[in-house]
């Protein structure tokens, strides 16, 4: 995995937590050396990221990212190029949500940023070690979508939008 694409997915890793992160275990999960996740860290509070360091670990305090919340509605087989379309403009799926009648909002967190992580993610359904959240609503879902700009997020619409993908507002 290169330096840029690390970076980016431990910064989605961190803006998911709850808790505290250690640099023993970003080096273990990103399988790179205690001093590369230094040196990571760094890089991204250079880039912006209010990254705080404690003794319990590193602690994502806010992000200069930008996120927006897409409806969408769509069959399984579109699945992959849904991913694929946000992906591919620089967005991260940060996370599916449905709208239940009975149980309320269901949140699953997703932090798709590379097909690496849309192939482990569909090969998750095809296996069937679970089904799609979609699935309890006929189809009908919601992103959490982050991306480096507002511009992005425009043309990740705009292509959404193209592909029939985005439920219109009424």
């Amino acid at each position: 995995m290169k330096a840029e694409q690390r970076r980016k997915e431990i910064a989605n890793l961190m803006m998911s937590l709850q808790s505290p992160i250690s640099g023993g275990q970003l080096s273990k999960h990103f399988d790179v050396s205690r001093q590369i996740i230094v040196q990571d860290i760094a890089f991204l509070k250079s880039s912006g990221y209010d990254i705080l360091s404690t003794n319990k670990g590193y602690v994502m305090q806010k992000t200069p990212l930008y996120e927006r919340v897409f409806k969408v509605f769509h069959t399984r087989e579109q699945t992959e190029d849904e991913l694929n379309t946000i992906i591919n403009l620089g967005g991260t799926v940060v996370d599916v949500f449905v709208w239940h009648k009975v149980y309320g909002k269901m949140v699953a967190a997703l932090n798709i940023s590379s097909k690496h992580h849309i192939n482990q993610f569909l090969e998750g359904v095809r296996t069937g070690k679970s089904s799609e959240l979609m699935n309890i609503t006929g189809g009908y879902h919601y992103h959490t979508v982050r991306a480096e700009s507002n511009e992005l997020l425009i043309k990740i619409e705009q292509e959404l939008v193209k592909k029939n993908l985005i439920v219109p507002e009424i």
